[in-house]
């Protein structure tokens, strides 16, 4: 007996009919996973600088980017180059090789920022400097990997040693960090002074770090020079403005120029100590309201203690990055990140609007200030009152005096001079 099965018509007609599938979803693409590597001096004379503050600065640009919103997950990593050329190329090899690192950021000292600079030319990836001074990383050994944020050698000349040549400044005796950033302030600071007639007395060199200032500041007033020029930084600068004090360098009309200052360095030193001293910034945490709500918020997260502007040029530096990272989709070809980041012009709370030039030199206002007395001074933050606004197109190289090779190719592409 065999076995009949009838099914209702409407049945029927949906067994015959083809399937409808529901259209997949098509997701967007997203990003493979961004890591950034924050690379700087966490335990020695520059650790005030940068250090873990300037972590926290990139963890809060991730934050604010909303990374997640666009498909994006971003991670921060840390490392201490201890202020050694070796050690932070090392650190950048492993990090590019066999970590995932997509981009460096930050690097104080310069000889470290040019050994790090050369192997992310090497690795193809990104580095973005906010703690090196040279200039050099613009100039002859530019690369299409490297951005340099906030301040450079030339500016920091242009700003303080300006300053004091047309207050009467033009004797000049320098007592010089003897290693890549001191020499390039140096260098670049006495072109200046030359060109507006002045002269330099001499120069003395000093260990990095250095712990005795005295034998050459007492070469330094013994020279008669009108200024005294700081080509140092960090600890080294604390050190050698405290023992002027204590010889009283000031109090027989020499001038004491600290070409690169941060208001970590005055902030330890105390206005008493520091005041009337003039020097250049890119940043100060009380310039404007927007600056003031992110080192409010800074000083929370970092036990009270107001952002340098090294920290804060990691902070604008990241926040750039992944705009470029999210625009291209990807962080692979760090060659095509930067050539990004060039194209998209910056905006942020801290530097405003600015733009990154062919030879990677990111252009905003420097700012020239000096250290308000004791009784001038409101707080314990409250170091500097501004006494100009310097145009960033006045404050760094022009773009056709570096010698960067990507200028030169950049013209010619476009059948023109730099």
């Amino acid at each position: 007996m065999g076995l009949g099965l009838s099914l209702a018509p409407d049945v029927a007609a949906l067994a015959q009919a083809p399937a409808k599938v529901a259209p997949a979803k098509i997701e967007p693409a997203k990003v493979a996973p961004v890591k950034i590597g924050v690379l700087n001096d966490r335990s020695g004379v520059y650790a005030d600088i940068s250090g873990e503050g300037s972590v926290v600065a990139a963890r809060m640009a991730v934050e604010d980017f909303r990374p997640r919103a666009r498909d994006l997950v971003v991670e921060v990593v840390a490392g201490d180059h201890q202020n050694k050329p070796t050690v932070g190329a090392a650190l950048a090899r492993a990090w590019y090789d066999r970590e995932g690192v997509d981009a460096i950021f930050d690097v104080p000292t310069s000889s470290v920022a040019l050994a790090v600079h050369e192997v992310t030319r090497e690795r193809n990836k990104v580095f973005v400097d906010s703690g090196a001074g040279t200039a050099d990383l613009t100039g002859p050994q530019c690369s299409p990997n490297t951005v340099h944020w906030t301040f450079d050698t030339v500016a920091l000349a242009n700003g303080t040693g300006g300053a004091m040549v047309k207050r009467g400044g033009d004797t000049w005796f320098f007592v010089t960090a003897d290693y890549a950033f001191g020499e390039a302030v140096q260098r670049d600071t006495t072109a200046l002074i030359l060109r507006h007639g002045g002269q330099v007395l001499g120069s003395i060199k000093t260990p990095f770090p250095a712990s005795d200032f005295a034998p050459a500041l007492r070469q330094a007033q013994a020279s008669g020079a009108k200024v005294i020029g700081l080509a140092n930084a960090g600890g080294d600068t604390i050190g050698a403005v405290r023992e002027a004090a204590r010889l009283r360098l000031t109090e027989g009309g020499q001038a004491l120029a600290g070409l690169l200052i941060f208001s970590s360095d005055i902030h330890s030193l105390t206005p008493r100590v520091a005041q009337g001293l003039v020097l250049t910034e890119p940043f100060y945490w009380d310039l404007n309201d927007a600056t003031r709500t992110f080192s409010d918020r800074f000083a929370r997260l970092f036990g009270g203690r107001k952002p340098t502007a090294a920290q804060a040029g990691v902070y604008a530096g990241v926040l750039h990055y992944l705009k470029a990272v999210a625009d291209l989709r990807s962080a692979q070809d760090g060659g095509r990140v930067v050539a990004r980041m060039k194209e998209l012009p910056t905006d942020d709370p801290l530097f405003g609007k600015g733009v990154i030039r062919a030879d990677g030199r990111k252009i905003h206002d420097m700012y020239l200030f000096e250290v308000k007395k004791p009784a001038e001074s409101r707080g314990e933050w409250d170091l500097y009152k501004t006494l100009a606004t310097i145009p960033g197109s006045e404050a760094f190289r022009p773009l056709d005096q570096g010698g960067c090779p990507l200028v030169v190719k950049a013209a010619q592409a476009e059948g023109g001079r730099p």
